[in-house]
């Protein structure tokens, strides 16, 4: 239907199947896409842009791709860092299911397709890698980085692909206020009308003093 969206829930529109080849980590894939799902017809540009303007995850911990789509960036995480765990997080079931398939096809046991609400709270990220839904409105998007951002762990980074005309700077500029002790936001990269967003939370101070006995 004409109202869906890539962050509707469960999408009425038709499903769509599709094959499409990209290059992944590296690797020349082929993946299974959907209509009803963000970018079906091929890797886009903000995407491609984040893939190019990080550097390499950690070897493992938990992982968290916010707004995944079909799962260009977790699968990417997946392939690089196979002794991690790597959620897959988004609103649109249709959009878990196909991580699911193509995981599946990569042959990637590591990644977790769920609803936002699925991932337990105790888990802390060692990164977050994403192509948040701006498109959602301001309101929604601010209050999915303020529940997401916290669960960084200490000395560990968030990235964030934004459209420049799409609001890029002012959010980096509300980022840099809401996140204001304990983190630094930093432009890392631009590219393609584009910009990449850093958010690195620090190390937390010592909650008792120091003995230098």
């Amino acid at each position: 239907m004409g109202s869906d969206h890539y962050f509707t829930a469960a999408p009425e529109s038709p499903e769509n199947l599709r094959r499409i080849r990209v290059r992944l980590a590296g690797r020349d894939v082929e993946l299974t896409t959907a209509g009803g799902v963000f970018s079906p017809g091929h890797l886009d540009a903000g995407t491609g842009v984040l893939l190019s303007n990080t550097p390499a995850p950690p070897p493992g911990g938990h992982f968290l791709d916010l707004g995944c789509g079909w799962g260009p960036i977790a699968l990417s995480l997946g392939m690089e860092s196979p002794h991690a765990t790597v959620w897959a997080v988004d609103v649109n079931e249709r959009a878990l299911d196909l991580v699911r398939r193509n995981a599946q096809t990569l042959g990637l046991s590591n990644i977790n397709a769920v609803l936002p609400d699925d991932v337990p709270d105790d888990i802390v990220f060692r990164t977050i890698r994403s192509n948040p839904p701006i498109r959602v409105g301001k309101n929604e998007l601010h209050a999915l980085l303020e529940r997401w951002i916290p669960r960084l762990d200490e000395r560990s980074d968030g990235w964030f692909v934004v459209q420049r005309n799409l609001g890029s700077d002012s959010l980096q500029r509300w980022l840099a206020a809401t996140f204001d002790k304990g983190y630094s936001v930093h432009r890392a990269a631009t590219g393609k009308g584009f910009r990449v967003l850093r958010v690195r939370r620090h190390g937390s101070p010592p909650t008792e003093p120091i003995s230098l006995v």
